[in-house]
């Protein structure tokens, strides 16, 4: 049943992206946005990719659909001739990892390093948190061939690894989109890739069967914003790849968790009230955010749920 639940979670996500169009993709461009020094963002269908290039190879950030694939193959042919080294994945939803075949195929190990796990050849490394792992290779076993898996994954807290002279740090963010989540910070080039734990562009999709909640995802904006020196006021400084919409900054993720925060401490007082689910989402707690962020229904249900 569990397991039924998780891939009812996977298939709303994939179906809310708004790129979405039932895995035809042939129209759809990938952009690329420089973002700053060696780092780049890639837009097209599913979340922001992140990629870094540097004279060791390519890492990214999460691989979109495996749709996409030779498009997003050409545009990190356009950014660098060096072979694709690392995958970080953000959380294990099709949008963020349904690439992870063809691309880990398309780049390769640097030999002799101490992520090398061989699992059908010669693949570039995926790096994500142990539940990923363990969703990818359970629930969805029969949508990813083990080319695509994790071949490191990490429990605690954090890991780190460095890479063209830079130190990346990834760590974990418990219960808030998923169980799973994971952001990414690049240290040199003070660019954070956040999957979605934090995007622009619609509420939040808290994946309650994967172990997501409100707080979880509180938390994770806390994270964000804790990790972030702007250069003045709330402007500048730090920048935030977001899971999906635009580049932000202190700023923009400061207003997020001042919405989420409000939302559930109104959510929180009609629950305290005794109003029922329906009672709730009936009395629209989130009418202020609603012209910015589209519909809440599904958002509030989540809030209501994970209180």
């Amino acid at each position: 049943m569990k397991q039924i639940f998780t891939s009812l979670g996977l298939i709303l996500c994939l179906l809310c992206s708004p790129a979405f169009s039932q895995g035809d993709f042939a129209d759809v461009e990938v952009r690329i946005l420089p973002v700053r020094d060696n780092i780049f963002m890639l837009v097209g269908a599913g979340g922001n990719i992140t990629v870094q290039t540097g004279d060791q190879g390519i890492l990214i950030v999460d691989t979109q659909f495996a749709g996409m694939s030779d498009k997003i193959l050409a545009a990190l042919a356009e950014l660098s001739d060096a072979p694709l080294r690392y995958i970080i994945n953000t959380h294990f939803h099709g949008d963020h990892v349904g690439g992870n075949v063809p691309l880990a195929r398309a780049g390769s190990r640097i030999s002799g390093g101490n992520m090398r796990r061989d699992v059908t050849g010669d693949t570039a490394s995926v790096i994500a948190h142990e539940s990923v792992l363990l969703r990818i290779t359970t629930s969805n076993e029969n949508l990813m061939d083990p080319d695509g898996w994790p071949t490191s994954s990490y429990f605690a807290g954090k890991k780190d690894i460095y890479f063209n002279g830079e130190g990346i740090r990834i760590m974990h963010q418990p219960r808030a989109h998923t169980d799973g989540d994971s952001i990414v910070y690049f240290r040199r080039s003070d660019v954070i890739a956040v999957g979605d734990v934090y995007r622009t562009d619609a509420y939040p999709f808290i994946d309650t069967s994967a172990g997501g909640s409100i707080q979880g995802l509180l938390d994770a904006a806390q994270s964000i914003i804790d990790e972030i020196i702007p250069v003045y006021g709330q402007d500048g400084g730090t920048l935030v790849i977001p899971g999906h919409g635009r580049l932000s900054n202190l700023g923009d993720v400061l207003n997020w968790r001042e919405m989420l925060t409000l939302i559930r401490d109104r959510v929180q007082a009609m629950k305290d009230q005794g109003m029922t689910l329906q009672e709730v989402i009936a009395a629209r707690p989130s009418r202020d955010f609603d012209p910015r962020y589209g519909d809440s229904e599904r958002f509030l249900t989540a809030v209501y749920e994970t209180l």
